[in-house]
């Protein structure tokens, strides 16, 4: 059953938890052994904890991922995976996170705590409570920022914590989209919230948050603290990448005939990825004056 764990674990959502290394990057200690020591074990800790909990939800929504023409390949909606071994997994994944957290102080411990409670609260009926149900996803994106400022001592900056509150909600509300369209009709019938939810409803959601991500991220690149902090004015030249980012990001939701999650699309997309190692290349030249 090591294959079918393996995959009931999502790897490929492991690509979120990046958020942790967030304050790492812009906190200019990316060339610090110690601190990236740290961050990557706070990263870990995290797959651990996000892993555990895709577990968990998967057990308590098999029947109804039975239905879900994409759901129903997961292992244990396919039978391929029990469900003693992968409560057995969650839980033991669940201890691994603590033993890595504990090494990393008890801020770190009290987040990843929080994270964790969040989202079994989610799994356990939060996630039909319409408008929450995306707050609380969001939020995990949140916490994995302040999770890393915690782990590497690094002070988060208001304006890069707004950026990441709506930077969530795009990917979240984007995946809501995508749900509602791939399903159609029986969309209620997998998720109850669904029901509250429509297309030009969400749409409206997306252009919101789209327009107060790049705007929050423009203030922070001229904000007065920021240039102080890398001794530059440059950070705002790489808002073009930002918006080539999110707009091909839109691409892959609203022309793309591709019916995978979102975030899976997005890590297969060649321009999208490329496009994030530029802008990755540029901000490190800039903060750190490589």
């Amino acid at each position: 059953m090591i294959k079918p764990l393996i995959k009931a674990m999502r790897p490929v959502q492991w690509s979120k938890n990046a958020f942790v290394l967030a304050p790492l990057v812009f906190g200019g200690s990316l060339f610090q052994p110690a601190v990236v020591g740290r961050a990557f074990i706070a990263l870990g800790a995290f797959c651990c904890a996000s892993s555990a909990v895709y577990l968990f939800n998967d057990i308590r929504d098999r029947e109804a991922d039975r239905q879900h023409p994409l759901k129903k390949h997961r292992p244990l909606a396919a039978g391929t995976l029990t469900v003693p071994v992968a409560g057995f997994a969650s839980l033991a994944l669940v201890a691994l996170a603590g033993g890595a957290s504990w090494s990393l102080g008890p801020l770190f411990t009290l987040i990843l705590g929080i994270y964790l409670v969040l989202n079994l609260g989610y799994t356990l009926g939060l996630k039909n409570v319409v408008i929450l149900d995306v707050l609380i996803v969001s939020a995990g994106f949140v916490l994995r920022v302040l999770a890393g400022g915690a782990a590497t001592s690094v002070a988060i900056s208001r304006w890069l914590a707004l950026c990441t509150t709506f930077v969530a909600l795009f990917l979240v509300l984007s995946k809501r989209r995508h749900e509602i369209v791939l399903l159609a009709g029986d969309a209620s019938r997998q998720r109850n919230v669904l029901e509250h939810y429509s297309a030009p409803f969400l749409d409206q959601m997306i252009n919101v948050v789209t327009a107060s991500a790049v705007v929050c991220y423009s203030l922070y690149a001229v904000a007065p603290e920021t240039t102080e902090k890398y001794n530059t004015e440059n950070l705002i030249y790489t808002l073009p990448m930002v918006l080539f980012g999110i707009f091909r990001y839109l691409f892959l939701i609203y022309h793309s005939s591709d019916k995978r999650n979102p975030t899976e699309s997005m890590l297969g997309d060649f321009p999208f990825l490329l496009n994030l190692l530029i802008w990755g290349a540029a901000v490190t030249w800039i903060v750190y004056g490589v």
